[in-house]
Formats: C-alpha cells, sequence, structure tokens
C-alpha cells in the first residue's frame, strides 16, 4: 500500500524520464563501469547518459530508433549494451541495485528460500538445459 514515506522513497519527479538514475543510484553503478580500452580515442560519450537510455528502451519497450535524441546516438547505446552483456557488467549492475534495494527494505542481502512448482521440478529431472540448446537442426551429411 501507498504512504507518504513510500512515495516520497519512489518520487522521481526532478529527474527528465522516470527511467533516469538518481544520483544515489548512480554513486552505486559508476564503479561498476569498466574503464575505456587502452589504446585508440579517449571514450567521449557520457557513461550516465548511455545507462540512461539504455533504461529508458528497457522501461518503456521503444525501438533503438525511438531513441530520443537527448541520449547518446542509438548505436551507442546498443553498442555498450552488447558489451556490457557480454563482459557481464549488467549482471553486476543487476545484482549490486538488487542487494541495495533488499537492504533498503531491511532484508537479507540473498534470499532465504525459493519456490519451486512441479513444472520447473519434471523440467529440471528431465535435462531442460539439453533439450533446448541447439537453435538449428544439424545439416545432414550426404551419402557418398
Amino acid at each position: 500500500m501507498w504512504t507518504k514515506e513510500s512515495r516520497a522513497r519512489y518520487e522521481r519527479r526532478g529527474l527528465r524520464y522516470p527511467s533516469d538514475l538518481t544520483d544515489e543510484e548512480w554513486s552505486l553503478l559508476s564503479s561498476l563501469i569498466p574503464p575505456a580500452r587502452r589504446g585508440g580515442r579517449k571514450r567521449t560519450v557520457d557513461v550516465r547518459a548511455v545507462i540512461d537510455g539504455l533504461l529508458y528502451v528497457l522501461e518503456t519497450g521503444c525501438p533503438w530508433r525511438h531513441l530520443p535524441k537527448d541520449f547518446p546516438p542509438k548505436s551507442t547505446v546498443h553498442g555498450y549494451f552488447d558489451l556490457w552483456a557480454w563482459d557481464g557488467t549488467l549482471e553486476r549492475m543487476h545484482d549490486t541495485l538488487y542487494v541495495a534495494l533488499r537492504e533498503a527494505e531491511g532484508r537479507e542481502p540473498q534470499p532465504s528460500a525459493a519456490i519451486l512448482d512441479s513444472q520447473s521440478a519434471k523440467s529440471a529431472q528431465k535435462g531442460g538445459r539439453r533439450l533446448t540448446r541447439l537453435a538449428m537442426t544439424p545439416a545432414r551429411r550426404r551419402a557418398a
């Protein structure tokens, strides 16, 4: 239930978009951003604006080409998304924010229980990961 305290905590009125990072959220995530690669040009893009653009696309569900012009170019935001998904940066960001949220709510950082339904248990017994691993049918060999 919404209370005055909870409304104040989740208020995002001072931000450009509701999906933008607050200064407190940015302070948690800024240390997780990998440094620019060695050699080549210096990084000129504002990484916080890249994350804000990424969060805008994820929250609104809009296509990359509809990213508003006040964010970095869509190719830049998407490029960082691909890179950070590949190197695990996005997962570390998620885990950091998840733990911070649980601690802010006065809960343990890690959940102490899990819920499994019968469908989850059945697919785990059959080795569900192996059955869906191949996305394409292997090519057939020609008879000699």
